[in-house]
């Protein structure tokens, strides 16, 4: 469902609504997690939550009492294609160097050599950043019981 563009410019004009996405970034959190890591009241925190809702910015889905809030890539995404068409054209790409192999010409970009599209590039980028994430989070978890971990030296 479309947001209004006024809507998310309203929702993101409250500089702890935006601190509240920038917790939101990486990871879901629950209500509790938020009150905690922003150090401000939790009646606060759900009333900034419930703006941001409303303006699609981040969804809500409830485990047991919690209440886990995740951010709405697609608001965000939707926020950025309508300030994209304020930029200029971006000026056009060089052609990538040929290089000549046996009967035919291949094209070598320079700077992508293994040919792979941007928007792999970027998953990939993002992929590892949520790998590296969990990973740390486990070993975090891990490390506070040593008993699933490794074996206390005495």
């Amino acid at each position: 469902m479309p947001v209004a563009i006024d809507e998310l410019f309203s929702a993101l004009a409250e500089p702890t609504r935006r601190r509240i996405l920038e917790e939101l970034k990486d990871e879901a959190l629950a209500v509790g997690m938020l009150v905690e890591r922003l150090e401000i009241s939790q009646p606060t925190v759900s009333k900034h939550l419930k703006v941001l809702r409303e303006a699609s910015l981040v969804t809500m889905s409830a485990q047991g009492q919690r209440r886990i809030y995740t951010l709405s890539v697609s608001a965000i995404e939707e926020l950025g294609q309508w300030c994209a068409g304020f930029l200029p054209e971006p000026a056009p790409v060089a052609e990538p160097e040929q290089i000549q192999t046996g009967s035919h010409v291949a094209e070598l970009d320079t700077a992508n050599p293994a040919g792979i599209p941007a928007a792999a590039q970027q998953l990939g980028r993002t992929v590892g950043r949520r790998l590296e994430h969990v990973t740390g989070r486990a070993h975090e978890i891990i490390e506070r019981f040593p008993r699933f971990g490794r074996k206390r030296q005495e």
